[in-house]
Formats: structure tokens, C-alpha cells, sequence
């Protein structure tokens, strides 16, 4: 029994947005709730069947069957076949004759899941509900593992969703690729949003550890997705993949078995993954090409440093002159406050410090957290103040305790 479940869970994660996708393409973006719930269906009479008959042979090819029966009889039982369906596609034999077959080849999955991922990625629906739709629809993720990523409840992920889907139906999006003009300016939508989907699982506030790194390398995968294809396969998609394969390849090393956070420089090298590591130099490479430099390709610079675990002078003059790229072309505090992290690093305390008091993130726990490390050793109450400042900030427990522990070590020295 738990062979079954453990292999339904998985095969959920990783084909329900393909079956979604497919039923979707042919039926409408309009129907997609109505697909969402067939594939559910096929998945619970899953569930049932190889639990009482075991396992068939071909697991997949026994979904996508039972997902094409199911899809069929809903839409001729509720008379929408013939009465919407057919009108809309303007019954030509081969629109029929592709309902009939519901094409799940390789092909035809990832040219359906690439349109929903332009589909998803509008602008007219806000950024938080498109990743909440990413997470569902693109990943395959369930309403409450949605709902702990984002600390609410699933009433609150169900409402997000609802409007984000009525907002498709009111903007009449269509399943199908923009124009050949309008791919640029929409892959830049398409790629923040998958850049913001790691970083809800890289940044995550959730102590559930396998769903952060589930949600990393979902997002790692929609990008590996885009350079399938010659219009999206573009040099600021490569850089985002090459900055996702850095950071994920540090994501064992950045906790400890206590549920720590570990410091960058107390990480352990061992535990870094070289394989994701040469496949980010790989799409860094390639990124170089053409004339364009973006905010990935500047970031997979500096994640590209933070490599290279011996520290040298090159090294974090490298990653403080990407920073300073970085803030010209897209400022943030967030930005601002890593870039003194790298002067520090570069030049020393004393340069840093005159930079991190002009910023005064008086909201931000990495800021005081920052100020701390600074005045260390140059002045210790100061330091001492600025991590109490920072442990009242903190949002989770694993920061707490790490600055719990900064504290406790300033008043032994002391």
C-alpha cells in the first residue's frame, strides 16, 4: 500500500499540470477548473484501483487513458461537446479528430505546458496570484501545500485562485503562444515569475524543507522548459537557469540537521552539489551570448562566485562590481543591503559601515543583522544592540535562534 501512494504522489506532482495542460489546450482556458477536477478524479480512482488490482504495467499511459475517458464523457454528458465545443473550434474533422485522440506525446505535453505557462504569466493578473496559479497548475502543487508556502489557510489560496482564474476568463486569455513581437516583452513576465517561484522556495519562511526545495526545483524546471524552444531559449533565460542551479546547489549546506540556519562562510563545501554547479557554468556560458545584460545575468555572476568557496581578494571584488551593476540597472534595498555585505568583504568593516548607516532598513532584520556583524569587534555593545534589534525583527524561529546564538557568544567575550 504505501508503494502505491508513494508512487501516485509522485506521479501527481509531475503530471498534473501536463494532463491539466492538455485537456486545457483543447477544451479552452475557460474549462480549466473543469480539467483540474477530472485529472483529481483520475488520480483518486488511481488511488482505489492499483491498490485493489496493483500497479499496471505502464502507470502513465493507464492516467492519461482514463483522464481521456473521463474528459469525453463529462464533456458529451453535460451536452457542452456538441453545444460549445465544437461551435468554438468551427468543426472541422481534424479539431474532432484531435478531441478524440487527446494527444499526450512528449511533444504535444510540453508545447501545451509552455502555452499555459504564457497563459498563467498575464500581466493583467497580480503577481502573487500568478505564482499561487504556477504552483497549481504549472507544478502540480496541492492547495495546502500552497497555503503553508505562503503561511495563510487554504480558504485564502482557494479565493486567490478563484479570482486569478476569473480574471482569465475576463481578459479572455487564450492556450496558445503570443506573436512573435509580443514574446519578448511576455517571456520578461514568464521569467520573473519563475524567478519569484525559487525564491519562495529558496527564501521560504516555511520550516517544511522538502517543499522549499520541491518549490526550487519546480521553478529550475519551467526554466529548462523555455530553452526547448528557439523563441524563448533566450540568453536571459539561460542566465536565470545558471543563477537557479548555483543557489540550489548550496541548499543542503545552508541548514543543519538542528534545523539552523548555516552562514555562508560555515558552510560545508562537501555537501555542495558539483552537478548542479556545472550545469549553472554551462548556462552561464551560454548565456554570454548576444548583446543584452539582464538582472539574471548579473546575479548568476555573483552566484557563480559564491561557488568558490576559497576566499580571495578577486573573488568579492568580483561580486561587490556585480552588485554595483546590479543597483544601476535594478535598484532594491534588498540589493543595496547585499551589496554592503560584498564592501565589507572587499574593502573592510570601516568602508561598510559608513554604507550600511546610510541605508537605515529600520524594518529589516537582515539590516540590524548586518550592523551587528559590522561594529563586532570595533564596538561590541553596538553589536550586541543591533542583533537584539534584529532578533525582535526576525519572522522565523531558525533566524532567532541563529542570532540567539550571536548574542549569547558577544556576552561570553564580553
Amino acid at each position: 500500500m504505501k508503494q502505491e501512494t508513494e508512487l501516485i504522489s509522485n506521479l501527481f506532482r509531475h503530471e498534473f499540470s501536463k494532463m491539466v495542460a492538455v485537456i486545457s489546450k483543447i477544451f479552452g482556458l475557460h474549462h480549466i477548473e473543469i480539467a483540474e477536477d477530472i485529472v483529481s478524479e483520475t488520480f483518486l480512482l488511481a488511488t482505489e484501483t492499483w491498490k485493489q488490482k496493483g500497479i499496471p504495467a505502464n502507470p502513465t499511459a493507464w492516467l492519461y487513458s482514463v483522464a481521456k475517458q473521463k474528459t469525453l464523457y463529462h464533456f458529451r454528458r453535460n451536452k457542452i461537446f456538441d453545444e460549445k465545443i465544437i461551435p468554438e473550434l468551427k468543426a472541422t474533422q481534424e479539431n474532432i479528430n484531435e478531441i478524440k485522440e487527446m494527444d499526450f506525446s512528449k511533444q504535444n505535453i510540453k508545447d501545451s505546458q509552455l502555452q499555459m505557462m504564457f497563459a498563467i504569466c498575464n500581466p493583467a493578473i497580480a503577481s502573487e496570484a500568478q505564482i499561487a496559479l504556477a504552483l497549481r497548475i504549472l507544478c502540480g502543487f496541492g492547495i495546502e501545500e500552497i497555503a503553508e508556502a505562503f503561511l495563510t489557510n487554504k480558504e485564502t489560496i482557494n479565493k486567490r485562485l478563484f479570482r486569478a482564474k476569473e480574471r482569465l476568463r475576463a481578459e479572455k486569455v487564450k492556450l496558445e503562444m503570443p506573436s512573435e513581437k509580443e514574446i519578448d516583452n511576455r517571456l520578461d513576465n514568464v521569467l520573473h515569475i519563475i524567478y519569484l517561484l525559487f525564491n519562495e522556495g529558496y527564501y521560504s519562511t516555511t520550516q517544511n524543507q522538502i517543499l522549499r526545495k520541491d518549490f526550487c526545483f519546480e521553478a529550475l524546471q519551467l526554466g529548462l522548459l523555455l530553452t526547448e524552444f528557439t523563441k524563448t531559449n533566450q540568453p536571459k533565460t539561460n542566465a536565470l537557469i545558471a543563477l537557479m542551479c548555483f543557489h540550489s546547489s548550496r541548499f543542503d549546506a545552508r541548514q543543519s540537521d538542528n534545523n539552523y540556519s548555516v552562514l555562508y562562510e560555515n558552510q560545508d563545501e562537501s555537501l555542495w552539489d558539483m552537478e548542479l554547479i556545472n550545469q549553472g557554468n554551462y548556462f552561464l556560458n551560454i548565456s554570454a551570448q548576444g548583446n543584452e545584460i539582464s538582472s539574471y545575468h548579473l546575479e548568476a555572476g555573483i552566484a557563480f562566485w559564491h561557488c568558490q568557496k576559497e576566499e580571495t581578494e578577486e573573488k568579492w571584488e568580483n561580486i561587490l562590481h556585480h552588485y554595483n551593476l546590479l543597483l544601476q540597472i535594478n535598484y532594491s534595498p534588498g540589493v543595496a543591503l547585499n551589496r554592503t555585505y560584498a564592501l565589507y568583504k572587499a574593502r573592510g568593516k570601516k568602508a561598510a559601515l559608513i554604507e550600511a548607516e546610510k541605508l537605515q532598513l529600520t524594518s529589516n532584520h537582515f539590516y540590524f543583522t548586518l550592523l551587528g556583524e559590522l561594529y563586532k569587534g570595533i564596538d561590541d555593545k553596538k553589536a550586541k544592540s543591533n542583533f537584539q534589534r534584529a532578533y525582535d525583527l526576525a519572522k522565523t524561529q531558525t533566524d532567532r535562534q541563529t542570532l540567539q546564538s550571536k548574542i549569547d557568544t558577544l556576552i561570553k567575550e564580553a
